[in-house]
Parts: structure tokens; C-alpha cells; sequence
């Protein structure tokens, strides 16, 4: 499957509204907005679309609570799992 393939597949309803409550919760641990969240992802996708063939399908990014290295307290981090199927080499 091609990356502009997961753009104009049919989902059902319900993995629509899991996705989108997914997108809920990443935002609100960011403290930024669902759309924020969507164009962040969207921006990590083009880039790494540029050097290599990813599954959109299994893409991964979220929010997450780390322990700060100066020992502050929490604070988010960004985790991004992101299936490679294949590398594009440039010259």
C-alpha cells in the first residue's frame, strides 16, 4: 500500500472515532489542541516520507511524561514509533 493509499481508504466508524479519541487524550497530555496534534503528525510524516517508504498504518506518536534530567519533575516527551518499509537513497 502507497502512503496517499491510508488517505482515501474506507475506515469503518468506529476505528474513525478511536483515532480521533486518540488525538483527545495525546493533545491533552500536550496541553495543545487535537488540530495542533494532527499537523504535527502529518509534518513528521512528510518529512520522514522524504528518505523512506513508512506504514502509515502502524504509525505511532504520542505525548508521554518523562522524568526531566535535571530532576525538575515531568515533563511531555514525544514518542514516535514509525514502521520503515523501505529506504530511499539519494545522491
Amino acid at each position: 500500500m502507497g502512503f496517499m493509499d491510508a488517505f482515501f481508504r474506507k475506515r469503518s466508524s468506529g476505528n474513525m472515532a478511536k483515532d480521533r479519541l486518540k488525538f483527545v487524550l495525546v493533545s491533552d497530555r500536550a496541553n495543545c489542541s487535537p488540530e495542533t496534534m494532527e499537523m504535527i503528525k502529518n509534518d513528521i510524516i512528510d518529512v520522514i516520507s522524504k528518505y523512506m517508504e513508512i506504514d502509515t498504518q502502524g504509525l505511532d506518536i504520542q505525548i508521554t511524561q518523562t522524568e526531566s534530567e535535571g530532576g525538575n519533575g515531568n515533563v511531555p516527551a514525544l514518542y514516535a514509533n514509525i514502521p520503515i518499509k523501505e529506504v530511499r537513497f539519494h545522491k
